[in-house]
């Protein structure tokens, strides 16, 4: 069973949301996550990192995630900051369970076992206005929670994080998340948010012991990728 994850979907099936006005990139790109997703197998397993569907409930995501389970393999979704239909994951389970769909998992203050390594994550926070106000401070109280949550979860298995905002971009750090990660000894975090001209400014690389890897679905050509582990 191999490890893969993709972010950013941005899917609106059956809904006037066209892509491609974000970019030539995103032309067709339902069947370009169509073709992308065909390496995997059905045993093989992929984390979502948010931003799955623009509907605005779940009921208008239906096509969305009809489709999410159709593909190739079992998925672990998360929350992106554009996933305005994301209900308790109780609701999203049950409604998963009343529409057939079977393939879909919700990563939601709990983690997953993978092998000897477990999969950890929420959503994040980025400060994208720098506002810094009482509303942010407990946004970003909540965030840091859930993922403490998770990774406690884990037990002591080996941390494979998942979030959806980047922790780190050009001069922006989110230092509690960034600090969360070092106290559970994470060695690998995967984020997504960031597109086109912003992909190339995009943190890839190690600070604190963790490696950071954007996996936003136009950074890798819609086509999910591959996690090794030793």
């Amino acid at each position: 069973m191999a490890l893969y994850t993709i972010g950013d979907l941005h899917l609106s099936i059956g809904r006037d949301k066209p892509m491609d006005v974000f970019g030539e990139v995103w032309k067709d790109h339902v069947e370009k996550l169509r073709r992308g997703f065909s390496k995997l197998n059905d045993e093989d397993l992929c984390v979502l990192c948010g931003d799955l569907s623009w509907a605005m409930g779940l009921e208008d995501a239906r096509e969305d995630f009809l489709f999410i389970d159709s593909l190739p393999g079992r998925k672990i979704i998360l929350k992106g900051n554009h996933d305005y239909w994301w209900s308790t994951a109780a609701k999203t389970k049950r409604f998963f369970a009343e529409n057939g769909i079977t393939t879909i998992e919700v990563l939601n203050n709990n983690s997953f076992p993978y092998g000897d390594a477990a999969i950890c994550g929420t959503r994040g926070w980025f400060y994208e206005e720098e506002s810094g106000d009482a509303h942010d401070e407990k946004i970003l109280r909540r965030e840091v929670g859930r993922l403490r949550t998770s990774l406690e979860a884990a037990g002591e298995r080996e941390k494979l994080v998942f979030l959806h905002y980047p922790p780190i971009f050009l001069k922006y750090r989110c230092d509690e998340i960034v600090a969360l990660l070092n106290e559970y000894r994470v060695r690998r975090c995967y984020y997504g948010h960031i597109h086109g001209k912003g992909c190339k400014m995009a943190f890839n690389g190690t600070a604190g012991g963790t490696r950071f890897t954007l996996v936003s679905a136009d950074h890798l050509g819609f086509e999910p990728m591959e996690i090794e582990l030793p």
